[in-house]
């Protein structure tokens, strides 16, 4: 036997509560306390277990580092087949890793990076106490978590988030959970001094046994018993027998407590049995071999001992092997390894050999003996006697089962084919979903005249998960990433191009000048970024936006490959308009002043001519009135004007139906006037503008351009006017258009949208008062990013996080998304977002919740609550993601969060508001009805009976709503005939 402590596992001398190895036995996992948090490490298994690999910096020792548990990790278990990893902390939260990445970004805050790249999938929030134990079912069917909160937790595993069955029996603090290895049981252990076994048929208690913890004192932080693997055997923690502390062995035969494990000093604290069956002569003298199992046990008095159930003392027994108590044990599954954590921080290592452990039985000799002692598993026949007590009432049901059934099949064969062992080793190039593999060697590089390198960001999707189990770590960094390495070429090939080929990737110019510490939007996110090489109905704009130039946290939405210059003549044309604009606020305030007085000696003589004539003065009544504070106005910033500025017009559909340049000049002097002008010379035309040009923006539909003197021109692509140029009541801030829908907000924060094709207002002089708020510092809120959709819909975020849409009908702003919305956090669909290619644009909806704050999503794990709780947080959320659709008009997010929508009713069994929906899709039967009650037959563009359609198979997919999905399938079969 090999014994041993790697000093490098710690958790920098934090407590290390829960550890794990490994199905493959690879790597293993440790859980325990961070710096600030609870922190989850997943470790090198191969430097454990040999000293040269140890020693070879090219072996790592750390995989990944997880730190979303807000608190400390109690627990961390592997699933049986390796995909997934579930962790239980003091944040009463349940966390699912899965593996989606060989490798990943750096540590914050440090220069190591991780090896692997391990996400949260799912977030289970039932528990209102500390999670202390979890454990995966045999056939990873359930989950079952324990609690403080005196409850265990049956998860279906298949479907997580669900609940199948919430156990309430204990009355005291629950510290751990085993399942019986056929899955017939479930044992757990508890502060109650009780050990109380479960079926899994009914989900009722099968016996409770306390005879062996009646004379049990104190506590242990945690009671971790086990179910042997042949299923004889149950092995509780912290039992006693004559006022000294053993491990209780509890027969299933009849639930007897007649012997135990004897010798620890303190109480057992953990038990973990080896998964293996072994087999070995035991008895001198019999040639036929003993099967029988193995067992580790943890104490409180800093030991650890081996048993074998066919020897009557341990195997070996290691005092003092920590510095404090036995917090958690691990077999890998070749039965040889056994690791095994303690609060002290440290871990200790054991490799047993064959010689002394025995022989282990194969998994095919291991699933004839349960079969032969046990029958068939509860798992292979519960769920065709639940569905088998359910009568389907409609031969149309009947077959809609059969033919969901027959889909499940075909997925099934499908997941089967994707998680057999690959013969070759995955390629990670390709994991990408929507991205070609050389995405990287499409990066843009352009040098501007001064010979500086920029380079175009180009969105890369993030990387798909991995839909099969980790592949075993062989130890070497190397080999994860296929031969790319080993060749020595880069993969970030860099295209280099001219300023002038820029133009044909649909990239602004300007030489206007700005202060460099403003950023543009598109710059820090490229999915912002409109691509009209992408999408012929893009729009470019070119100019900063009136907002950037004198605050920070309002940034252009312009290409992000503007280039942008620093110059001192910049800088003094701004502080020549800061003192201009100081004089305009001083002349303004004395002015009031003087009308302020001017309205006082008024009111005066008024209440002495109302004296004289005996009545009394209005000023007198107005005492007792409530008056309301005025808000002083709102005053965006007006970007200055550039010397040149121009923009890539897409002419039709697709890239190669060619593009039209357009450029802007200002100070353009012509017999001794200074002139501003707008040309294109591909069409061969130029036009004058009324005054110096502000910003230009334009799109295969329309020009637009602002210009000092508080104007809009608008032309069409060969260069006519369409209009007169519109005078507006201040300059323009941000101009933005999308189809032939154009949009400004002016300086003074008022709105207005025009449909240039029909020539008529759609939103008309709308203040941006209501939305403008104060920020966390009281200081006035800023734009930070304006859109206009696709629809003609404003979408306006401002620095408080909140983003706002106006509706036309209802005559009001609506608040679309806010960054810190607890219902979007903690909705069960939080990272759900409709389906779409990487290098196309996305739904304005799902622009706007791309990015999250950190801050928020952190809020999120501190959402714990009942399950009617989070039931409501997601049926808000889901609400209102489908109304903000609706008033953003994007027909494509309407359906798909519609759909959402009704399969989470149906998961909940909301009969109710499924009606509801149904009711308002099917529209009035009678055609008198249809006139009184002016149902509309389509949604964005939708038809409603066709929505109806997809979502009643969905409720087909629920036996308890057949009869809704019979009444509402004949109702839509009569009204299309």
């Amino acid at each position: 036997m090999k014994l041993l402590k790697p000093a490098w596992v710690n958790h920098n001398g934090k407590p290390i509560f829960g550890i794990d190895i490994h199905p493959d036995g690879s790597r293993f996992a440790t859980g325990g306390q961070g710096d600030d948090s609870g922190k989850i490490i997943i470790w090198n298994m191969a430097p454990v277990k040999s000293e040269a690999d140890e020693k070879n910096e090219n072996v790592p020792k750390v995989l990944c580092e997880m730190d979303n548990h807000l608190a400390c990790v109690n627990c961390v278990r592997w699933s049986n087949n390796g995909y997934y990893l579930a962790s239980g902390g003091d944040d009463r939260l349940v966390m699912i890793w899965q593996m989606v990445d060989y490798g990943s970004a750096p540590i914050f805050g440090s220069n190591k990076s991780h090896v692997e790249a391990w996400k949260c999938v799912h977030t289970l929030r039932t528990h209102s106490g500390d999670v202390l134990d979890v454990a995966w079912s045999p056939h990873d069917a359930w989950l079952a978590s324990c609690s403080i909160d005196n409850s265990i937790v049956i998860w279906n595993a298949v479907k997580f988030p669900e609940v199948i069955k919430v156990l309430s029996g204990h009355s005291g603090l629950v510290k751990g959970v085993t399942w019986d290895p056929v899955g017939k049981y479930l044992a757990s252990q508890a502060d109650d001094k009780s050990l109380r076994v479960w079926r899994t048929l009914d989900w009722k208690e099968e016996v409770g046994i306390f005879d062996p913890f009646t004379e049990c004192g104190g506590t242990t932080h945690v009671l971790r018993l086990s179910w042997s693997p042949d299923g004889h055997y149950i092995v509780s923690a912290h039992a006693m027998n004559n006022r000294g502390p053993t491990a209780q062995i509890i027969e299933r035969d009849g639930w007897k407590s007649n012997m135990d494990f004897v010798g620890h000093r303190k109480a057992v604290t953990c038990v973990r049995f080896n998964q293996n069956i072994f087999s070995k002569t035991i008895k001198k003298g019999s040639s036929k071999p003993q099967h029988y199992s193995c067992c580790a046990i943890g104490s409180r008095d800093k030991a650890v001992s081996i048993w074998l159930t066919a020897l009557k003392r341990p195997l070996v027994v290691i005092h003092d092997l920590f510095t404090n108590s036995v917090m958690d044990l691990s077999w890998s599954h070749n039965g040889h390894d056994l690791l095994g954590c303690s609060w002290d921080g440290t871990v200790c290592y054991f490799q047993l050999k064959t010689q002394e452990i025995g022989t282990p039985l194969s998994n095919e000799e291991k699933k004839r003996l349960h079969e032969k002692i046990y029958g068939k598993t509860v798992l292979s026949t519960n769920t065709e006697a639940t569905l088998s007590n359910t009568i389907i009432e409609n031969p149309d049901m009947l077959k809609l089962q059969q033919q969901h059934k027959q889909q499940q099949e075909v997925q099934a064969t499908k997941i089967s084919k994707q998680f057999s062992t690959p013969k070759k080793d995955i390629d990670t190039s390709i994991i990408v979903e929507g991205q070609p593999v050389d995405v990287k060697s499409k990066q843009i590089e352009t040098r501007t005249p001064d010979g500086r390198r920029r380079i175009t960001p180009l969105y890369i999707a993030p990387r798909a998960s991995i839909s099969g189990p980790p592949r075993p770590f062989n130890g070497s960094v190397q080999n994860l990433f296929g031969e790319q390495s080993k060749s020595g070429v880069d993969d970030t090939k860099v295209m280099v191009k001219k300023e002038k080929e820029d133009m044909d990737k649909g990239v602004m110019k300007t030489s206007g000048t700005i202060p460099a510490n403003i950023q543009p939007m598109s710059a820090l996110d490229s999915r912002f970024t409109e691509k009209s090489t992408k999408n012929s109905g893009s729009d470019v704009d070119a100019g900063p936006s009136k907002e950037s130039a004198k605050t920070k946290d309002i940034s252009p939405l312009n290409n992000a490959s503007t280039k942008r210059k620093v110059s001192t003549t910049a800088e003094t044309s701004l502080s020549k308009r800061a003192k201009k604009d100081k004089q305009k606020e001083k002349a303004a305030a004395s002015a009031s002043a003087a009308a302020a007085a001017a309205a006082a000696a008024a009111a005066a003589a008024a209440a002495a001519a109302a004296a004289k004539s005996g009545q009394v003065a209005p000023a007198a009544l107005a005492k007792n009135v409530i008056t309301r504070e005025v808000v002083s106005a709102i005053n965006l910033a007006v970007p200055e004007p550039p010397k040149t500025a121009s923009i890539q017009v897409s002419i039709g559909n697709t890239a190669k139906d060619g593009h039209l340049l357009v450029e802007m000049e200002n100070n353009v002097s012509h017999a001794g006037v200074t002139l501003a002008k707008l040309k294109c010379e591909k069409k061969g035309w130029e036009s004058i503008l009324p005054s110096k040009g502000l910003a230009l923006v334009g799109n295969k539909q329309q020009i637009a351009v602002s210009c000092e003197d508080q104007t809009v021109s608008v032309y069409t692509l060969c260069g006519r006017r369409v209009l007169p140029a519109m005078a507006l009541p201040s300059a323009v801030s941000i101009l933005r258009c999308n189809n032939q829908y154009l949009m400004v907000v002016t300086a003074n924060a008022s709105l207005y949208i025009w449909d240039m094709r029909k020539l008529g207002v759609i939103i008309k002089d709308v203040t941006l008062m209501p939305i403008m708020g104060k920020g966390k510092n009281g200081n006035q809120a800023t734009i930070t990013r304006c859109i206009l959709t696709e629809k003609g819909a404003p979408v306006i975020t401002v620095s408080t996080g909140r983003s706002y849409t106006y509706n036309l009908s209802m005559g009001c702003w609506i608040l679309v998304n806010s960054q810190t919305d607890i219902l979007h956090q903690c909705s069960d669909y939080q990272t759900c977002f409709p389906p779409q290619d990487a290098l196309q644009s996305t739904g304005p909806l799902s622009k706007l919740q791309s990015q999250t704050n950190k801050s928020a999503s952190r809020a999120k794990a501190m959402f714990t609550s009942s399950h009617s709780m989070q039931l409501a947080s997601t049926l808000s959320h889901l609400e209102n993601q489908l109304t903000a659709s609706l008033s953003l008009q994007s027909g494509k997010e309407y359906r798909f969060w519609l759909l959402t929508y009704a399969r989470y009713l149906v998961q909940e069994g909301q009969e109710s508001r499924l009606r509801e929906i149904c009711d308002d899709m099917l529209g009035p039967f009678y055609k008198a009805d249809l006139e009184e009650e002016q149902w509309q037959a389509h949604v964005l563009g939708l038809q409603k009976r066709d929505l109806l359609q997809e979502i009643l198979p969905i409720i087909g997919t629920n036996l308890k709503l057949q009869r809704l999905y019979t009444e509402y399938q004949e109702q839509l079969e009569m009204v299309n005939r």
